[in-house]
Order: structure tokens, then sequence, then C-alpha cells
């Protein structure tokens, strides 16, 4: 699995549209569903791994939704509501849900929200990760622990493994250099920049046929690293 899917169930379509510009940019795959029931169906058809949930809604509404999710599914589950009252909070939360978001919220603050209940998540190991990746003539072979180039193994150290495994497994997501050191030095990130650059050229050196003009690993400036899908 190289992607996370996120599934954003809210009967406003502009609510669900935005939501899914935001997520996209950040490589995630988006399925949208207008009410709780098709959020249901849908959750049966598709491998989801957090759902944002909007509690006024018609037909079934989040409350309810939730409920009958937890009766299967321990999946995040992200509550949207214009209302701003503890109670309604306490009550998302006491059916399941494990995060709370008042409309009208700052879409980056609702990523930043994804973002943490989707490293706890994996961290924990609630999905199986597959074993093999490949991206062209790049594949990652998560039993052997190897990068394999074109057919030809490559030799990575642990750290330079993990920084490609983190990569290839969110393919087209830009990671920042303190996204980058925290998830794979699992440390708060101080003057890294330094230390994830020798990382990244020292990968490319490997699997690049030519580093300077590279294949999979790209820079984008300002921003970070990716590998390209």
């Amino acid at each position: 699995m190289t992607k996370l899917t996120v599934l954003v169930t809210d009967d406003d379509q502009a609510i669900r549209d935005g939501i899914e510009i935001y997520l996209k940019n950040e490589g995630y795959n988006v399925l949208k569903a207008a009410d709780g029931e098709e959020a249901l169906a849908m959750l049966q058809q598709h491998e989801v791994h957090l759902i944002i949930l909007d509690i006024m809604m018609p037909k079934m509404d989040g409350i309810t939704a939730t409920f009958k999710i937890r009766e299967e599914r321990n999946i995040p589950i992200i509550m949207l509501s214009a209302k701003a009252e503890d109670s309604d909070k306490i009550h998302g939360l006491s059916v399941g849900a494990d995060d709370y978001v008042t409309k009208p919220f700052y879409p980056l603050e609702l990523l930043a929200r994804v973002k943490s209940q989707l490293r706890r998540y994996v961290q924990l190991g609630n999905y199986e990760k597959e074993d093999k990746i490949t991206i062209d003539g790049l594949q990652l072979d998560e039993a052997g622990k190897e990068v394999i180039v074109d057919d030809v193994p490559v030799q990575l150290t642990p750290i330079e493994y993990k920084i490609t495994e983190l990569l290839m497994r969110n393919a087209g997501r830009v990671f920042s250099t303190r996204e980058i050191y925290e998830r794979v030095w699992n440390e708060e990130a101080y003057n890294a920049e330094n230390i994830v650059a020798v990382h990244i050229r020292k990968i490319r050196e490997k699997i690049e046929a030519d580093p300077k003009h590279p294949r999979y690993l790209k820079v984008v400036w300002g921003i970070g690293y990716k590998i390209e899908k």
C-alpha cells in the first residue's frame, strides 16, 4: 500500500470538495460520502484508514454512523460539527470518535489532526503493509529489507532504508526535512536539515543512474522531498 485512504463524509458538497483538495495535496487517496449510510456502504467496498465524519447529516447522522462503525472497525474517526458545546464533543467521543473539530475550521488544522491520527494508527500496526512496493524500476522488499533498482539490489544503511521506505509508501507526497527526521529517527527535529540532506544525497547516489537528474527521489524546492509515482 503506497497511499492511505481517507473517507470524507459530509452532506455539504463544498466542504467535501474543499477537504479533498487539501488531502490529495498531501498524497492521500480520498473517498467522499454525503451521509452516514453512504459512508457505511463505502467501508464495505474500500479499504479506508481514517474517516472524517460530520455529525448533522440526513438519513444517518455521524453519531449513529460512528456507533455502527465501532461495532466492526477500529479505524480513526474525526468528527465535524457546527456545534461547539462540550456536550456534543463528549457525546461524539463517547461513542468512539478519536477527535473532534468544530466548524468553521481551518483546513490546515484539520489536516494536522488527520496526520496525527494516521501516524498513531500506522505506528500501532493496525493495518497491514504491503511486503513489496514497485514504482517503475524501483522496488522495496519489506521481507528482505532491501531496495532493488532495475532488478539489481542496492546496499542501503538502516537509516537510508527507512527514509526510502517512508517515501515509497507515500509516493507522490512531499515530506519536509522535519517530517522525515521525526518519522525516521523518532525524535524531535533540531537543526536536522543537513542530516536529512546528507542521507538523501547518499540514497540518490545508490538508486539513481544520474543523481544530478534523479528519476525517483525528487526535491520540491522550499518544501521537501518525495518519491515520484
